[in-house]
């Protein structure tokens, strides 16, 4: 089963040397009474809760999975979840970043951002039943009537009721402009809908009294595609006026899919025959105002895989200090033993370290988009605000495929580190690396991300985000370009931004002919910029780092060996990124179809 201990150290360091959190909350009004000690014992009593009663619950609950009854249609999750749940809502933990209006605490995001790493980290299955239900609450606080948001939000906020987003169906994944599910308007404002959805995360289980899906249907007179598309909220219970539970709606369960990993979670095929909804939102506007609740998946998928991550690289980093297999290359390293540890042996130290390094960057990188967040939704300057909007915008399909990607690959690399052990069920390693798997495919697949950031988010607006950020990484490498010390971390980081700078005109140029260059050059140019953002703030750890390498704090030796092996042995992955970018769209395309 292994361990896991939440990372609060790095989580401060981040939060507080790197970030100073504390300093920009001072600027939003809502937040300005926020400060170190506040986040502190907010970490540090999650920390405890996730290891120690979710994290017990993660190899159980990945073995038994959910269990559907087919002549109620309901599911009941693995032993131990419906009890851990009600432990989080009676600590208060899903209120913890929601509107004081209706019963939230109203901490800032870059705060519950960390408490999603250690949520995922512990145990992501059980994670995605709260998880998307805070996702569900973002949508009707943006575009919800006010009659909705004060008969749904308060029990949402303190968990008495969850959520679930329903979208994809059979015959159509990430097109939704194909989706039939219909919506018949009714006399009384309400709607009746009909329809099957596919792959719906948390879509039933008995661990709240209520789940308010959030459904996407047509209207009789919709127009075609993306443009005909309607939000409704479709709850499992109808409420009663005075907020209580009323009658069964018929929205059913009809089968759980049997997937690879997050066997804990109820990924649900649900069928709606007449289900009684409601419209959130403008007619034909749906996917807008569902934007709100899969961009918060999107970054919430991100925190799953930085969760795997480190918690990947926790257990592999124990096994390797206790395991011992043969010798040192460079001599005995433990003369009292049989033989050495293997963290003695280079190669295991790749490994550890590839995994620690997409731990820790991808941490960084995580918590600076969540306090854009924090300043797009809170910050008193209008100017400001746009200027966090655009930075979330531009950075959230890297937080999506950036971190997943890596996440597969660090959990690849710490079930290497055990050997056959890795590959066994009772190491709990391969679990991980089944988990992490699927995050590169949901919630838009990595390669959605990719041309989001490629097309839409650079091209676009002809890289105007993407050159407001580069400023920022300008500034740095100016302000420290004089200082030998940094040399090391500064050279490759200015290398890395004039390539994108180049790379990213070339591929607008040769997209101006033929719009398959954009298809062919997004998946490795998101990782290219994936490594320019994890450079920029590695090198801006690593200034903190040298800075106090002689604390006598081993953390900040620690923070500097990582930022120099990802320097050395990561970063360069982007020379050959770079040269698959630029390759084209011919490769792929010139070859008949019939050829395959």
């Amino acid at each position: 089963m292994g361990q896991y201990i939440a990372p609060l150290r790095d989580m401060h360091f981040v939060l507080h040397e790197l970030l100073q959190v504390e300093d920009e909350l001072k600027a939003m009004p809502n937040h300005a009474e926020v400060d170190a000690d506040i986040i502190n014992q907010v970490l540090e009593e999650g920390g405890k809760f996730t290891s120690a009663v979710l994290f017990p619950l993660n190899y159980s609950g990945d073995r038994e999975g959910c269990h559907l009854d087919k002549e109620t249609h309901e599911v009941t999750p693995p032993k131990g979840f419906k009890e851990a749940y009600e432990q989080y809502v009676e600590a208060g933990w899903p209120a913890l970043a929601c509107d004081p209006e209706y019963g939230g605490q109203g901490l800032p995001f870059v705060l519950h951002n960390s408490l999603l790493e250690m949520l995922n980290s512990s145990n992501q299955a059980w994670t995605m039943y709260p998880g998307l239900s805070h996702g569900a609450y973002e949508c009707i606080h943006a575009h919800g009537t006010p009659e909705q948001k004060a008969l749904y939000l308060p029990k949402m906020v303190s968990g008495e009721w969850t959520g679930s987003m329903c979208l994809t169906e059979p015959h159509c994944g990430t097109d939704l402009g194909m989706l039939r599910s219909k919506a018949e308007p009714q006399a009384d404002g309400s709607y009746k809908i009909s329809g099957g959805k596919i792959f719906i995360s948390a879509g039933e289980h008995n661990m709240s009294s209520n789940i308010v899906h959030l459904v996407l249907a047509r209207l009789p007179d919709a127009p075609a595609g993306t443009k005909g598309i309607s939000l409704f909220i479709v709850p499992k219970f109808l409420p009663n006026a005075d907020g209580t539970v009323g009658v069964r709606n018929p929205i059913f369960c009809g089968a759980i899919e049997e997937k690879m990993g997050i066997h804990g979670n109820s990924t649900c095929q649900m069928n709606m025959d007449n289900a009684t909804g409601w419209l959130i939102g403008q007619p034909n506007k749906g996917l807008n105002a569902m934007f709100v609740m899969m961009n918060a998946a999107r970054v919430g998928v991100g925190m799953q895989s930085l969760g795997l991550t480190e918690v990947a690289y926790q257990n592999a980093l124990v096994y390797a200090k206790d395991r011992l297999q043969m010798r040192s290359l460079s001599g005995v390293k433990a003369p009292d033993k049989p033989a050495d540890p293997i963290i003695v042996h280079p190669d295991v130290r790749r490994m550890l370290l590839t995994a620690k390094a997409f731990a820790e960057g991808g941490r960084a990188f995580a918590s600076y988009v969540a306090l854009q967040i924090d300043k797009e939704l809170n910050h008193p300057d209008e100017e400001v605000r746009k200027d966090a909007a655009d930075q979330v915008g531009l950075l959230t399909p890297i937080i999506k495929a950036f971190v997943t990607d890596n996440a597969w690959i660090a959990t690849s690399e710490a079930m290497q580190v055990y050997g056959g052990h890795g590959y066994i069920a009772e190491s709990g390693m391969e679990q991980y690396v089944r988990d992490a798997r699927i995050n590169m495919i949901y919630e838009g697949t990595n390669t959605v991300q990719s041309l989001d950031l490629l097309g839409r988010k650079v091209l676009m607006d002809n890289g105007a985000k993407l050159r407001k950020f580069g400023a920022q990484i300008q500034a740095f490498i100016e302000e420290n370009g004089a200082d030998e010390a940094m040399s090391e971390f500064i050279t490759p980081l200015a290398d890395v931004a004039e390539k994108v700078t180049k790379l990213t005109m070339e591929i607008g140029m040769k997209a101006f002919q033929n719009q398959d260059e954009v298809g062919a050059a997004a998946v490795p140019y998101l990782r290219v910029v994936g490594h320019l953002v994890y450079a920029y703030f590695f090198a801006r750890m690593a200034k903190i780092a040298l800075a106090k390498q002689d604390s006598g704090d081993n953390f900040y030796k620690s923070k500097l060996g990582t930022a120099r092996f990802y320097f050395a042995r990561l970063l360069p992955e982007t020379a050959m990124l770079i040269r698959q970018a630029r390759s084209g769209a011919a490769p792929m395309m010139a070859l008949d179809v019939d050829l395959f």
